[in-house]
């Protein structure tokens, strides 16, 4: 009987610590990711009163041909406003090590976007994100971005420690 309580109880804690975490992916079809292809997610309402920390999730394989990414990341929040970021993430060390971590041709990559937000507006707040990469010494972007597998979000209360 003590065991069963001792696991009860376990399982219970494990499971609060888990529900101050919010994520979702969405899957990038053949781990081809097109220029103009919005990867959106409509985000569940949070505590208005709290501040959270905002990440992103990005899977890629050992197909991926750069070692940085470019992002266009777009918060639109409840009233309409909309705040576009372009950002730059490292995926790979100067030597070609993938920086993600995973076993395997799959690296997973958690990379800061927000910290200390506050969703202090009634309503649904969006999430989009497309890539903006080019080849170097050209205009055009790369129409066929190979090697992002999943890509995804994570919202935790601001300064929690873990995942």
């Amino acid at each position: 009987m003590p065991r069963t309580l001792t696991a009860v109880l376990w399982l219970m804690l494990l499971g609060a610590c888990a529900s101050d975490q919010i994520a979702d992916y969405q899957s990038i079809d053949q781990g081809l990711w097109a220029d103009d292809q919005k990867i959106e997610f409509d985000l569940p309402a949070l505590d208005s009163l709290r501040q959270y920390d905002v990440l992103l999730s990005l899977r890629n394989s050992n197909d991926y041909p750069f070692n940085n990414v470019f992002l266009l990341v777009t918060m639109t929040h409840p009233d309409g406003l909309a705040e576009t970021d372009t950002l730059e993430y490292r995926l790979a060390a100067p030597d070609g090590t993938w920086l993600g971590v995973g076993s395997g041709n799959i690296k997973d990559n958690l990379l800061a976007y927000k910290e200390a937000m506050a969703f202090d507006k009634t309503g649904s707040y969006r999430l989009s994100i497309q890539h903006a990469l080019r080849n170097n010494g050209e205009v055009q972007g790369v129409s066929q971005l190979e090697g992002i597998v999943e890509l995804g979000y994570q919202i935790k209360p601001h300064g929690q420690k873990g995942d």
